[in-house]
């Protein structure tokens, strides 16, 4: 069994935090000692220790409350949601740098991002020997085997949504 400070103290939380979370019915003591003490046993730390766990995927306590009493495949899907939730943030986030780089007019800037733009990328790319059919065919199959991961990288390079979508259109349409 363990104390509310011992727990606490294990998960590098405070003992209001624990008292917290009793309140909202999200960890519940399994007893209480004689003199009234919150008491904690093996099942109720690895219940705190998934809470903690969840925590570190930014997701509320209500949501984690909900993840707890679901089913796996329910789990499954809160948190792929997450997932496209933080990846959606992110990309708003790079336009949002691009676009104070832009109004700074310093695109040296960039490199303090560490992003790439669009005429770094290609310049690389032509470096390594891709010349204009290279590039295309590396689209169509960055596009073909990771469609999600060819739109979030081209965003990130700061190329403009319709842009982006032109390319993505013809990597679907050209034969390599």
């Amino acid at each position: 069994m363990y104390t509310i400070s011992v727990l606490a103290r294990y998960f590098h939380l405070s003992r209001s935090t624990l008292l917290y979370y009793d309140s909202i019915g999200l960890l519940t003591p399994s007893c209480r000692s004689a003199g009234g003490y919150r008491m904690y046993d093996e099942k109720d730390r690895k219940r705190l220790e998934s809470i903690c766990t969840l925590r570190n995927t930014g997701i509320s306590l209500d949501e984690i409350k909900a993840v707890l009493s679901a089913s796996s495949s329910e789990t499954a899907e809160l948190l792929q949601n997450r997932l496209q939730q933080l990846n959606d943030e992110i990309a708003e986030l790079r336009k949002q740098q691009h676009f104070i780089i832009q109004l700074l007019e310093e695109p040296s800037l960039l490199k303090t991002t560490g992003i790439l733009s669009k005429k770094e990328w290609i310049k690389i790319l032509e470096n390594a020997g891709f010349d204009e059919k290279g590039r295309n065919r590396w689209h169509q199959e960055f596009e073909r085997n990771a469609p999600q991961a060819h739109k979030n990288f081209l965003e990130s390079l700061g190329i403009p949504d319709g842009e982006v979508e032109e390319i993505r259109a013809w990597s679907r349409l050209e034969k390599a």
